[in-house]
């Protein structure tokens, strides 16, 4: 007689993250291309990992001195350090005033996993998260799991096809006292001082929770104090706040998957009881965070020359980026009568059957006058 399974009545999941990628890679064309990476590529189609980590991966392998006992709950304590002084400055005055911290972090998500944790136990007023980005995010799916009531809004105008503030506020606006908001990837959104004061007015009124996101900070913009001006706005405003930190992607280190939930208090001792707090949730999480992902940043952080190397990577990786994308958009306005903005973001519903042909025959050769094959170029043509 069969045993039955306990497991009989558990549906399989389709369209799981990744499925795609899963079937790129069963594909057997030879022509084969994939666009939906999450990591930055190189021109070779290889994941970018910036030269001055593997120096630092040579090293600490070649260090005898090291040790590799398990790590204390909160994690590597210098790693947090330098991750926070990178995040603030070395010198933020919450930082001297001992009221910024943080919880070394497993994953991408780990950090929203443990702050959305400590919210549900410790602000159990607020079941309610409005997640604010100018993409769509998976960080409603943890708070969802945790029994949160999720709303979202982009901040991506397709009409203007640019980020548009007042989105952003007219969003605040609505949104109810005492609940959590989630600020993610808005480092295009930019405010004018009368409409930050109008911002943080409505946050401090309502008392909302901000709890920001911060996947890769110095790939926006190159200038790793520019992708963090918001934080060091709501910083000397006096704001209370999360914020998850992601060290995985500026770095090229993917498969680490290595961040920081950081907590920002408004005193020493505020500060000390929501971390010990987060430290009992982590422990049944994951109890020990791994070390080898925080080493290699650290080494980087902490050491000027590897810093230094490494800052002039994201430099070129973001110049490299913006200047063949300014060159092909140029390029598609003046050659072809192709009009798109700057930043190359296009809504795609005014493609249509009548001019995709002659819009990817254009794109092709925006491509190939950024690679210096101009001279290989077809005549100019019309629609």
């Amino acid at each position: 007689m069969p045993t039955l399974s306990m497991f009989m009545d558990v549906p399989l999941v389709h369209k799981l993250e990744g499925s795609l990628l899963k079937a790129y890679k069963q594909d057997d064309y030879p022509n084969k291309i994939f666009l939906a990476y999450k990591v930055c590529m190189t021109n070779e189609g290889h994941p970018w990992v910036s030269l001055v980590v593997q120096k630092a991966r040579l090293q600490i392998s070649q260090d005898p001195s090291l040790n590799y006992e398990y790590l204390p709950t909160v994690g590597m304590k210098s790693f947090i350090q330098a991750s926070l002084e990178l995040l603030f400055g070395k010198h933020s005055q919450a930082i001297v005033e001992n009221r910024v911290g943080g919880v070394h972090t497993v994953g991408d998500s780990g950090a929203f996993q443990l702050g959305v944790q400590f919210l549900r136990a410790w602000h159990k007023d607020a079941r309610t998260v409005y997640i604010i980005s100018s993409q769509k995010e998976l960080h409603g799916l943890i708070f969802q799991d945790m029994g949160f009531t999720v709303y979202e809004y982009s901040i991506w105008d397709p009409k203007k096809l640019c980020m548009d503030p007042n989105i952003l506020l007219n969003a605040v606006e609505q949104i109810p006292r005492g609940c959590v908001l989630v600020i993610g990837n808005i480092i295009d959104c930019k405010l004018t001082p009368s409409e930050w004061a109008k911002l943080m007015s409505m946050i401090k009124s309502k008392q909302i929770f901000p709890f920001f996101d911060i996947p890769c900070q110095g790939l926006y913009t190159s200038d790793l104090e520019e992708d963090t001006r918001i934080l060091q706005y709501f910083v000397s405003q006096g704001v209370e706040f999360f914020c998850s930190q992601s060290l995985s992607k500026n770095f090229g280190i993917y498969d680490e998957g290595v961040g920081i939930l950081v907590v920002v208090a408004v005193n020493n001792q505020q500060l000390l009881c929501v971390l010990s707090q987060l430290m009992r949730l982590a422990q049944a999480l994951w109890l020990n965070p791994p070390n080898t992902g925080a080493r290699i940043i650290t080494s980087i952080l902490c050491n000027p020359a590897l810093l230094g190397e490494w800052k002039q990577s994201l430099k070129e990786v973001v110049e490299k980026a913006t200047l063949t994308k300014e060159k092909q958009v140029e390029y598609l306005v003046r050659k072809k009568h192709i009009y798109i903005p700057r930043n190359s973001q296009i809504n795609f519903s005014c493609v249509n059957a009548n001019n995709i042909h002659y819009i990817t025959e254009s794109i092709n050769e925006a491509v190939l006058f950024t690679e210096g094959s101009e001279k290989c170029l077809p005549k100019e043509t019309n629609p």
